[in-house]
């Protein structure tokens, strides 16, 4: 059975309507898509892995146990140590804006946690937005919302407690990772590294005039690239199921 759940992670602190143009254009395709909003919080001590066992679970009480899982900025991370932790339940697996081995830019880093500082006068916190997560000339209103400061502190937490070594290499039988080329909070060479690292089975698409928000700065290629990759790997795996 060709698999048809698409479940969806989105960036730190950040909500899963983040991914709506990319759900529409999924759904149009037949998809049965699965943006999993982050919890408000969860028990002190937590890594990735216990967030990833929780989420299986989640969609296990769905029905939902063979998946596409795309990850974008933090849920890329946790989207690699789904993918590490439960590789039979993965059909593919698409990161976006992928960090986590060449850093970001220390300014683009510093802003990317002002964006939660709700200390900061609106004004200011987007300009913040502005600098970690939109590429020059791109309005950072988009994403004047939406911020959860508790959610992204538990994330962070999370994230340290667990080593770059689980996640970092972690592949499904077929892999699509997009770059935003202006990205300051996860370079484009971590990308380009991961692919060359994985290249039996991964794939890099670069988009020019677009950071670490790429998904609203350039929804229509990302929302190409993503449903063409899908439907390839499902037609692939339609055929190899024959």
């Amino acid at each position: 059975m060709v698999p048809s759940d698409v479940v969806l992670l989105p960036s730190l602190g950040r909500p899963a309507a983040d991914f709506s143009d990319l759900v529409h254009r999924l759904e149009r395709h037949g998809y049965t898509t699965h943006p999993v909003e982050p919890p408000a919080s969860v028990p002190p001590g937590v890594n990735l892995h216990d967030v990833a066992d929780d989420l299986v679970a989640l969609l296990g009480d769905e029905g939902v146990t063979t998946f596409h899982i795309i990850g974008h900025a933090f849920g890329n991370r946790l989207a690699r140590v789904v993918t590490s932790d439960f590789p039979d339940q993965i059909a593919s697996l698409t990161l976006l804006a992928a960090g986590g081995y060449v850093p970001g830019r220390a300014d683009a880093m510093e802003s990317l946690m002002a964006c939660f500082d709700t200390s900061l006068s609106s004004a200011e916190r987007l300009r913040h937005v502005g600098r970690a997560f939109f590429s020059p000339g791109h309005d950072p209103s988009a994403w004047a919302s939406g911020w959860m400061p508790a959610v992204a502190a538990w994330q962070a937490e999370a994230l340290a407690a667990t080593s770059v070594e689980d996640w970092w290499d972690a592949a499904a039988p077929r892999v699509l990772v997009i770059q935003g080329i202006e990205d300051a909070v996860a370079p484009p060479e971590n990308g380009r590294r991961y692919v060359n690292d994985h290249e039996d089975v991964a794939q890099l698409v670069e988009i020019s005039n677009a950071g670490h928000a790429l998904i609203v700065e350039q929804p229509e290629i990302v929302g190409q690239s993503v449903v063409s990759f899908l439907l390839a790997v499902d037609g692939a795996t339609a055929t190899s199921s024959a």
